[in-house]
């Protein structure tokens, strides 16, 4: 499942979609990235290109299947303005097993840092603002898989 949204990730519900009520699932790993302060930052803001966004992050988690044995695949991103420390993305795994779990969180959440058409524009406290670019180290790791 892949979902955008504007409101505030509800981490208790995401995390409730994971559970296996039949017990065939071993492993859950999740990842939730938050808005962090380096100082000078009050607010993210994120845009999308509707349709070609969730396109793109359909194909990583289809990917991430054709890898991994999964039970339950889930990407979550939030777009619009967020505020410090509230959460942007949101990775959740099942699996019967451990490794495959943290190997396709981590997949997913380096591959959507450098493959999803997101842009970032960062808000800082003396009311400038500035879109930024993937880091250099984003897109190295993405690399690696």
């Amino acid at each position: 499942m892949i979902h955008l949204q504007r409101e505030p990730l509800d981490l208790n519900a995401l995390q409730q979609r994971l559970d296996s009520p039949d017990g065939r699932i071993g492993a859950a790993v999740t990842f939730c990235g938050t808005v962090r302060d380096d100082g000078d930052v009050v607010a993210l803001e994120l845009e999308h290109y509707p349709g070609m966004t969730e396109q793109a992050m359909r194909a990583l988690v289809d990917e991430a299947r054709q890898r991994w044995t999964l039970d339950q695949a889930l990407l979550v991103h939030r777009v619009g303005r967020i505020e410090l420390g509230q959460p942007i993305v949101w990775v959740g795994i099942s699996s019967a097993h451990r490794a495959e779990a943290f190997a396709a969180c981590e997949f997913l959440m380096d591959a959507l840092k450098s493959r999803i058409p997101l842009w970032k524009k960062v808000h800082r406290r003396d009311g400038g603002s500035a879109w930024i670019d993937a880091k250099p180290g984003d897109r190295q790791r993405a690399a690696r898989w």
